[in-house]
């Protein structure tokens, strides 16, 4: 059944083994983000099985998925305060930044017989999620009052919202301000993380600086490249998953529609560029599914022109082969499309 994402397992354990022994010589344990791909039952534990010390996910649902998982698990988005039940129970460790949520966990966690272990974010300019800096020290000083709930590390997020590049400042200044908690409040501190796959060139470059002792890491396991600057990481592989999907037309026609334009289906107004008669092809997949921007075919000789919600577009005018009307063309994925496809209950997912 089409379409269809392959997942290579080998290559999947292969990408996580090295990137663990890489972490491991500079100090620096793993947690595999399972988000992605919906924390799947045999990817999180080829991860596992790979080394990985965390699974780390942002829906308390897909941790819930990994229950049986023998591994320590946290939530990584800031857990909503309907939900502190279920994040004491399935999850070990969480990430936080407010201090009422923290109540709550920490009455959760009384009532449940356990100590939940949290990570307070702090915000180095992201503009995410996070405690400004000169606002740690107070918020410390209450949230080592609360019963039921521990501190045991620091963490920062950068580059998924304001795009700010890791770098030896903000993650210094990371360091010295958990440094500065853990001397002043005397915690204990397990976890000090410098954020995610974006960081990695640093850790390559042997940047990172001294005192994160943690990454996260979902793109560079997933799709073998650092996010900073989108680089392939040599050494890890870009092809763990493969999408393929089916051709349902395959005709001739103008590169630009005829009459007056006004919006798609998605509110936009979209401009076309006129190549004259082109060799269209549609696979039945769409956005939502897929985004069409992220969608790189294997073939390099077609290129995607678009998508509406149940269709894509493909110009397949160059291409040495003789597509098909039934025939599939198959893709590599960036980021997006992974998500939303292997999110998509339309798109089967196969394990090889």
């Amino acid at each position: 059944m089409y379409p269809r994402v392959e997942i290579d397992l080998k290559k999947l354990k292969e990408n996580t083994s090295f990137l663990v022994k890489l972490c491991k010589e500079n100090g620096v344990s793993v947690m595999g983000v399972t988000k992605c791909f919906c924390a799947l039952y045999d990817l999180a534990k080829a991860m596992v099985d790979s080394g990985v010390e965390y699974i780390a996910d942002s829906r308390i649902e897909n941790l819930i998925k990994v229950k049986d998982l023998n591994v320590k698990k946290v939530l990584l988005r800031i857990p909503m305060q309907s939900e502190v039940e279920q994040v004491v129970t399935y999850a070990d460790y969480s990430q936080n930044s407010e201090l009422e949520t923290l109540k709550l966990l920490g009455l959760e966690a009384i009532k449940q017989g356990k100590i939940h272990k949290v990570i307070l974010m702090v915000d180095l300019g992201d503009l995410r999620e996070g405690i400004w800096p000169t606002d740690v020290d107070s918020f410390v000083k209450e949230a080592v009052k609360i019963e039921g709930i521990k501190i045991v590390g620091f963490g920062v997020n950068l580059t998924c919202y304001g795009g700010v590049i890791p770098d030896e400042e903000n993650l210094g200044k990371l360091v010295e301000i958990a440094k500065n908690m853990q001397d002043k409040y005397n915690l204990e501190l397990e976890i000090i993380s410098g954020g995610n796959s974006s960081s990695l060139y640093l850790l390559l470059q042997g940047r990172l600086p001294k005192g994160i002792n943690n990454l996260r890491f979902g793109e560079a396991l997933l799709l073998g490249r650092e996010t900073a600057f989108g680089n392939f990481v040599e050494g890890l592989h870009r092809d763990v998953f493969t999408l393929k999907a089916e051709i349902i037309e395959l005709k001739d026609k103008p590169s630009v529609p005829i009459g007056n334009i006004g919006m798609d289906a998605f509110g936009q107004k979209p401009y076309f560029e006129d190549k004259g008669i082109m060799k269209r092809a549609i696979v039945a997949i769409g956005r939502q599914d897929i985004d069409p921007n992220t969608l790189i075919p294997i073939d390099k000789d077609i290129t995607v022109l678009g998508a509406s919600s149940d269709h894509t577009i493909l110009d397949v005018t160059q291409s040495k082969r003789n597509y098909k009307v039934g025939d599939t063309i198959e893709f590599f994925m960036e980021y997006g499309s992974l998500l939303k496809s292997m999110t998509s209950e339309y798109v089967k997912k196969v394990i090889k």
